[in-house]
Formats: C-alpha cells, sequence, structure tokens
C-alpha cells in the first residue's frame, strides 16, 4: 500500500531528535509538506531540515518552546502566514523529570505537565479550526505505554501520556464529523537518547520481557504515525496504537 500524503502539510513538534525526526522524514517521505518545531537543538534541526529537503518537500523549522503559550501563538502565525494551514499535527514535544515520587520536586512536576500536556492544548487549540473549515484533518498525539501500564519514578511522565491518551479519546468524538480524526500512537521501549543511557544490564532486563525480544527503532513508530495520517486511515479515530513489540497488549 503506497501512501501520498502530496499536498498535505504536516507539523512535528520535538521534531529534531529521536522519534520527532523520523516521524518527520517519513512524512516527507509520503510527499508531505513538512514543518518541525524544536526548543534547543538548533544543529539537529538544521540537519533534519536538510534531510526533509532532500524529499524535494517544502520544508521549515521553527523554534520555540510548545508549553509557553506565547511563544506557541508566535509560531503558529508565522506558520499560517507563510505556509497557510495545517493538515497534520503530531504531538510529538516531551521532556522527562524522572525520580520516585516522595523525592519528586513540584517543579519537575509542573515542567513535565507543562510540555507534555500544556503543549499539546497550545498548538492543538490552534490548529484545528483550520482543520475543520477545510473538513480534513489528522491529529496524532505520541503517547506512551508507560501511560497505560504506570511505571516507577515517572509519575508525572506517565500523568502526562496518559492525559494524551484521555485528551485523544476527547477530541475524536468532538471532531468525528468534522472530517478530522484523532489518534495516538503509544511506543514501548524506543532505541532513542533517553534509552541510550539505560545501563546495559538493565537494558538487558528490559528486552527479555519484550516478546519480540529488542527495543524498537524510531521508524517503526514514525511508519504507525504515516499510516494514520494517511486518506487510508479515514476510519480509525480514537484509537491507541501501541507500537511496543507485544510489551503490553
Amino acid at each position: 500500500m503506497k501512501i501520498d500524503l502530496s499536498g498535505k502539510l504536516a507539523l512535528v513538534t520535538g521534531g529534531s531528535r529521536g522519534i520527532g525526526r523520523a516521524i518527520a522524514i517519513a512524512l516527507a517521505d509520503a510527499g508531505a509538506d513538512t514543518l518541525i518545531n524544536y526548543q534547543s537543538a538548533d544543529d539537529a534541526a538544521h540537519e533534519v531540515i536538510c534531510e526533509l529537503q532532500k524529499r524535494n518537500v517544502r520544508a521549515k523549522a521553527y523554534k520555540a518552546d510548545v508549553a509557553d503559550e506565547a511563544q506557541a501563538e508566535a509560531m503558529l502565525a508565522a506558520i499560517k502566514e507563510e505556509f497557510g494551514t495545517v493538515d497534520i499535527l503530531v504531538n510529538n514535544a516531551a521532556i522527562n523529570r524522572d525520580r520516585s515520587f516522595l523525592k519528586m520536586t513540584r517543579q519537575m512536576w509542573d515542567e513535565v505537565l507543562g510540555v507534555n500536556l500544556n503543549g499539546p492544548f497550545n498548538v492543538t487549540h490552534a490548529l484545528l479550526p483550520g482543520m475543520v473549515e477545510k473538513n480534513w484533518g489528522r491529529v496524532i498525539n505520541i503517547a506512551s505505554m508507560n501511560g497505560q501500564t504506570g511505571n516507577f519514578g515517572q509519575a508525572n511522565y506517565a500523568v502526562t501520556k496518559g492525559g494524551l491518551i484521555a485528551f485523544t479519546f476527547t477530541l475524536a468524538r468532538e471532531f468525528a464529523r468534522r472530517g478530522v480524526t484523532v489518534n495516538a500512537v503509544s511506543p514501548g521501549y524506543t532505541v532513542t537518547d533517553m534509552t541510550r543511557g539505560i545501563p546495559q544490564a538493565v537494558a538487558d532486563q528490559i528486552k527479555c520481557q519484550i516478546p519480540v525480544g529488542r527495543m524498537g527503532e524510531p521508524e517503526e513508530i514514525a511508519s504507525a504515525v504515516v499510516f494514520v495520517a494517511s486518506p487510508q486511515a479515514s476510519y480509525i479515530t480514537g484509537q491507541v496504537i501501541g507500537v511496543n513489540g507485544g510489551m503490553y497488549m
């Protein structure tokens, strides 16, 4: 099945590294003009844009903290002025501040909720009206298996990813008849900068718990995103698509 997203405009938040980078490249491979948002990694963002431009699509990077309402609004206004309406939104930007709950500070809690929940609110709230007006849109929230199962030392992170799943369900119901589908892609353990820092002995224990026997690759998450972004997925909404090697069923 060939997926063709030519003529669509996509925005990937947190698109300079890891899963976000892979998603941006996969969308461009499918023909979508692809914009990325990032907060601090200038060199990485530039490298991603170079990769996207090799696919002969329009591409640009926007530096902004999506948790900051003013910064998000300024970024989205600039996008609208230069590119028009975003058709495909991937809410991928996220941070973690891991600590067992009794050692977790209020600052760690607030920072994670700010980026992981307020960020999707800020961006989605601004872009949905344009999708509704066109009677076509895709909102894809990058959740996490830990938002479905919980995880030691990640009360803040798990809460945000579980909240993002509930956000997905609600928006799917509200916008299903307006031509907009809303789904979540929920990765399990994936090879990124975050998991590369896991001690080898711990990583080996994790792999033993994954039925397929390995961690996922960012490109495998990206494939799921591209599918739910496609016209072929027009009857799929309000779903959580687990890409976790069978670790959570």
